[in-house]
């Protein structure tokens, strides 16, 4: 099982509940149709997969995927509020899905493959289970290329050691601009009439409420969450630098000149 990084402490949970198919699929979201069968791999708590289902109607069918079934119980909840029939959320491998060859129209995995060891074998299955005529969509953040303003030292601190914990944990934290690369070391663009789109977008924490949620965010993220448990136990920081690296953060966030960038490489296959 890979290790996931941030692990799921309530802290990255809040930010993953922030997330929707308009902020963080748009790319995606010209190629949805009603009927459509979608895999959501990596769904986390679920709000993009609801977004999803929504999207394809009663008449699709979404299924969203997680390796364990902690945070599935709440994915699942927020699909019964929002009356959503089509939606079910099993426990899968992305590396051995439980699905036939082309059982979907649309598979998509948000932030996923920069946790795998091996994503050039998981995009290998999505373009298994991946229907003719059907799309696989991928999205990745890149934590090199994150940039920000004013130049706190805390956070150079911070991108350093996470990127660090992350390769550690046998994961890409710069994935974003690999996305391309391990497509086609997947052979997914090897098919005749087969196109690969990639392209790129961001997400901006700049305003007053943005930049104190964002700052809030990592800061406790950087103390209390499993990305604190393995930089200490690797030896890569203290809990001393974790809270210097912590206050850093908090620093920031009360600058009203603050800004954050995120940048997320992006990559859609339409599948001959």
């Amino acid at each position: 099982m890979p290790a996931y990084t941030h692990g799921h402490h309530n802290a990255v949970l809040r930010s993953h509940r922030s997330r929707t198919a308009a902020n963080s699929a748009a790319y995606l979201l010209p190629e949805l149709r009603p009927g459509q069968r979608l895999l959501d791999v990596g769904c986390g708590p679920g709000t993009i997969t609801a977004d999803f289902a929504e999207l394809v109607g009663p008449e699709g069918r979404v299924v969203g995927i997680e390796p364990v079934a902690g945070v599935l119980a709440e994915a699942a909840a927020l699909a019964a509020d929002r009356g959503l029939a089509n939606l079910s959320y099993e426990v899968a491998d992305v590396y051995r899905m439980p699905y036939a060859d082309g059982s979907f129209d649309v598979v998509h995995a948000h932030q996923v493959l920069q946790h795998l060891p091996d994503p050039v074998a998981a995009l290998r299955e999505m373009r298994r289970v991946t229907a003719p005529g059907g799309v696989i969509a991928v999205r990745d953040s890149d934590y090199a290329a994150m940039t920000w303003y004013p130049e706190v030292p805390e956070l150079d601190e911070w991108s350093a050691l996470y990127r660090k914990v992350a390769r550690v944990n046998g994961g890409e934290p710069d994935a974003g601009r690999r996305l391309l690369a391990w497509a086609r070391a997947a052979g997914l663009a090897d098919a005749p009439g087969t196109e690969v789109v990639p392209s790129s977008s961001s997400w901006t924490f700049a305003d007053d409420d943005e930049r104190a949620w964002w700052s809030q965010s990592w800061a406790e993220r950087t103390t209390r969450t499993k990305l604190a448990d393995t930089a200490v136990a690797e030896g890569l920081a203290t809990p001393a630098d974790l809270e210097r690296i912590a206050a850093g953060w908090a620093r920031w966030g009360a600058d009203p000149d603050a800004w954050f960038a995120v940048l997320h490489g992006e990559l859609l296959v339409r599948v001959s």
